[in-house]
């Protein structure tokens, strides 16, 4: 199977153009083979890139132990540079088919090849029911969910972009403990899908900090659709401006909510790695 490995500000994956290469059943244990350091190609994950009715391409993506995923803004935007570097379109405005729902993509090309990209990732869900997160509250928007891992108490503001996001601050984020929290907090009764767990530090109304422990993946080194669920979380929680720069451990990404559609948008970078071939 032929592939390429591309990153999102560090946040990796194994890209496989569905459409032409045959893609075997089994493909939650190939995203588990492929994905692991010591004895595959080495990612966050295995994204297809397939054809679509309703989308120019559709994206289908599985986390590195094997379960599929809703969505991933990183890897989305390798998506775009991946289908115009490799000639599969000519457009600089596609859209993208995925559980998330249809996401619409500006391609920003510098030399003949994509440098950034813009994704429009619609509108933020606050709803607790459709997040989801399991609370017995009459509020539409949960921001102050208290939970407590080990010795310490989080207070969350939850927040889907397709994918479920707790976002919480914590004094120094460089210094924090992501890994001793974020698996204890990712698998939370409050989150019967499980639950991305972002840590924040504010700088000031313009730029936030963050790490991120992604679900069924761990912490990594960005998370997109996290990103966005950061800004929206400290624009709730009267923080910060609706335009922020997010700082990542592999980089930035600047992220805009729209007040007048409600959308979110980010734009990032897309890199490629290397390109080779793995025998399943």
């Amino acid at each position: 199977m032929k592939f390429t490995k591309m990153h999102g500000l560090g946040n990796d994956y194994v890209y496989v153009d569905a459409t032409k290469e045959k893609i075997p059943d089994n493909i939650s244990e190939i995203a588990k083979f492929i994905s692991n350091r010591h004895f595959g190609i080495g990612s966050d994950g295995l994204i297809l890139i397939c054809k679509s009715d309703i989308c120019d391409f559709k994206m289908k993506m599985y986390n590195m132990d094997g379960s599929e995923a809703q969505m991933c803004g990183n890897g989305i935007r390798c998506v775009g540079k991946y289908v115009y570097d490799k000639g599969l379109t000519h457009k600089n405005k596609i859209t993208v088919e995925t559980l998330a729902g249809d996401k619409t993509l500006r391609l920003n090309i510098a030399k003949g090849k994509v440098n950034t990209v813009e994704v429009d990732m619609g509108e933020p869900i606050l709803e607790p029911n459709k997040i989801p997160v399991d609370i017995k509250s009459d509020e539409h928007i949960i921001k102050d969910l208290l939970i407590k891992a080990i010795d310490k108490t989080f207070t969350f503001t939850c927040v889907s972009m397709g994918n479920p996001h707790a976002v919480t601050l914590v004094n120094d984020v460089e210094k924090f403990n992501v890994a001793k929290y974020g698996s204890i907090l990712e698998n939370d009764i409050h989150f019967p899908e499980r639950a991305n767990i972002e840590f924040i530090e504010i700088i000031d109304d313009r730029t936030i900090k963050m790490r991120v422990w992604e679900r069924g993946a761990g912490e990594t080194f960005a998370c997109g659709t996290g990103a966005c669920a950061v800004a929206v979380a400290s624009v709730i929680n009267k923080l910060v401006e609706r335009e922020v720069t997010v700082k990542l451990l592999g980089g930035d990404l600047e992220i805009k909510w729209n007040k007048e559609n409600n959308h979110v948008y980010m734009t990032g970078p897309a890199t490629t790695v290397f390109e080779g071939e793995i025998e399943l």
